[in-house]
């Protein structure tokens, strides 16, 4: 996958790095995998979202709903990257990455940044944007983002997020968001993410940032 290219070198590896890059020498050759994409918030690369759906059409190219799978892909990657530019604050690399599980029928896509977090970026807002909001828990609150679209720029704003969540959906997926110290796994029902099908961790290491991943269950048919 690349792990190591990007890993710092200050990084102390035990009992040692590699030898050589697996992903230079074998990236682009598995169908299933993407190799870790950096996201530089100096430069956006506005191919980055059609790079990682095309794998998706590639290695689903014999179901037939491939097509409608890239779609929602490139929708989810589209949204959470263009969050790291627009909510981040970020100076360090965000991280995408997307993995086909086909004898599990599982697709995994996560998008990760080391910002000022979801959280962190929103509640200042809430106040004026959304005074209704304000006194909810972080698990309660986390669910609304993804329900309502709520953004710290107003109400024309955050629908990236919901539109993910509605993409994610289609495929009854869940919904796994690790904040700085606190991981939330959010689970489908019937009318969508609702606090009470949702799980809350606390207390966690510290890991900056906001780092989400949704896992889509495909069925045998499609």
């Amino acid at each position: 996958m690349g792990f190591f290219d990007h890993l710092s070198k200050g990084i102390e590896v035990l009992p040692a790095r590699p030898a050589f890059s697996g992903a230079a020498l074998y990236g682009g050759t598995n169908p299933g995998l993407v190799e870790i994409a950096s996201i530089s918030p100096k430069a956006r690369d506005n191919e980055l979202p059609s790079r990682l759906s095309d794998a998706i059409k590639g290695a689903c190219n014999n179901r037939s709903d491939g097509k409608e799978l890239a779609d929602a892909t490139w929708t989810i990657f589209a949204e959470l990257i263009d969050n790291i530019f627009s909510h981040s604050s970020t100076i360090l690399d965000g991280y995408a990455a997307l993995q086909v599980y086909s004898k599990g029928q599982t697709v995994k896509i996560a998008v990760s940044d080391s910002g000022l977090g979801i959280m962190d970026t929103l509640r200042p807002a809430l106040k004026m944007e959304c005074p209704g909001l304000e006194r909810l828990s972080d698990i309660d609150l986390l669910v609304e983002i993804f329900r309502q679209g709520i953004s710290r720029h107003g109400a024309d704003r955050g629908c990236g997020l919901k539109g993910s969540a509605a993409k994610a959906m289609k495929y009854n997926g869940e919904l796994d968001v690790r904040l700085p110290t606190v991981r939330v796994l959010l689970t489908p029902g019937k009318e969508g993410y609702k606090p009470n099908t949702a799980y809350c961790y606390t207390g966690l290491p510290l890991i900056w940032g906001t780092h989400i991943c949704f896992t889509f269950k495909l069925d045998e048919t499609g």
